[in-house]
């Protein structure tokens, strides 16, 4: 497998997982059985996870109501750690012990306004807590992921909730969870 850090062309800025696995069950179906995943199309508004904040919980409504319930836990880092963490965080794809990941190339190093390189490491429904948090404890554990991580729902993506604009949103981080 070719280190994502060496790719240079210029239309290639993330490597996603079922772009370079031949594992026929990345992002699988047989993923939401096994961790008690809701499918998008059963969610309902009593499935919304906890929060105290209106801004939070308008965002939250938005999701359900466009069946955007994709996440993921952002990993920063040197692109040595990155080249590193790669080939495992996709054999745990393969595996299945998590659902997908996509990382970034040197050419998204180079054009995406980013410090770091990046690893985004997805589940397939935010609002189901305990998969969420399960995925932030492998990635402590098992891989020794101890920075601070930012988990970012797909919603906050198609809203542009980024750093600059998160106060506008009645936020204070472009990140739905911070640990």
């Amino acid at each position: 497998m070719q280190s994502p850090t060496e790719i240079t062309d210029s239309e290639t800025f993330w490597i996603r997982s079922r772009d370079v696995s031949d594992s026929p069950d990345v992002a699988s179906e047989e993923y939401y059985d096994t961790y008690a995943v809701s499918r998008p199309e059963h969610v309902t508004a009593e499935d919304l996870p906890p929060t105290d904040s209106n801004a939070v919980r308008a965002i939250d409504r938005e999701a359900l109501e466009q069946q955007k319930l994709i996440g993921k836990w952002q990993l920063t880092g040197s692109s040595e750690h990155i080249e590193s963490l790669w080939p495992d965080l996709l054999a745990d794809v393969e595996a299945q012990t998590l659902w997908a990941a996509k990382v970034m190339t040197q050419t998204g190093y180079e054009e995406l306004p980013y410090d770091d390189y990046m690893i985004v490491v997805y589940t397939p429904n935010y609002f189901e807590t305990h998969d969420v948090f399960r995925v932030r404890e492998h990635l402590r554990e098992v891989h020794d992921v101890s920075h601070t991580l930012y988990y970012k729902p797909d919603i906050y993506t198609a809203m542009v909730v980024v750093a600059e604009t998160a106060e506008e949103f009645g936020l204070t981080a472009p990140a739905r969870y911070i640990e």
